[in-house]
């Protein structure tokens, strides 16, 4: 998403040259085959792992952090398997996104009309509190050393539940189309 928006702000006339039918499934599968590859390590440690007491997972996902929390093996090189991975992960596509990011908001410092500025902001702004706010809670749980892991269901809540609803919700309020049926409802009551 950072990628297309940096070329349809920073090249809109070259954009449907760049986001091709072909560039866009390039970026699903590239997106989809490190969805599938990265889990791997994780499975094949915790298919590993022996759990002697309790079966009970406290969470409300079967997440790596909390299956930890439940084995009685040793589980050190699952943690730095997991803190590994996550930093590489969470960092590199991170990285993208906020380089993506630079680049859109030194081209927004050159526009000279303030109101053109403001709805440049106004259009990257809520993703990129969508982004920090996902990113942010992903780095709170996964990207820190693996003795202070914790079950935290919170930070958990953020990137499974919280970031995904407010993406439709935020570009719903954005059309057009859905305020201008609202504003129609409100004049009819």
């Amino acid at each position: 998403m950072a990628f297309d928006r940096y070329v349809a702000i920073c090249n809109p006339l070259r954009y449907t040259s760049i986001m091709s039918m072909s560039m866009c499934i390039r970026l699903a599968l590239v997106s989809w085959l490190a969805g599938f590859l990265v889990p791997i390590p994780h499975t094949v440690f915790i298919s590993q792992l022996s759990f002697c007491e309790s079966h009970i997972i406290d969470h409300f996902f079967c997440d790596a952090t909390a299956l930890l929390k439940i084995s009685c093996s040793n589980t050190s090189s699952i943690e730095i398997v997991t803190y590994v991975t996550a930093t590489i992960v969470a960092l590199m596509s991170f990285n993208v996104i906020i380089i993506s990011y630079i680049n859109i908001i030194s081209l927004f410092l050159n526009i000279k009309s303030k109101g053109g500025r403001h709805k440049a902001f106004s259009t990257c702004l809520s993703h990129l509190t969508v982004v920090l706010l996902f990113y942010g809670s992903i780095f709170g749980t996964y990207v820190r050393p693996p003795s202070t892991y914790s079950v935290n269901k919170i930070s958990s809540l953020l990137y499974i539940a919280v970031t995904p609803l407010c993406n439709p919700m935020i570009y719903t309020l954005k059309n057009t189309d859905f305020k201008n049926a609202l504003m129609k409802s409100k004049i009819r009551r």
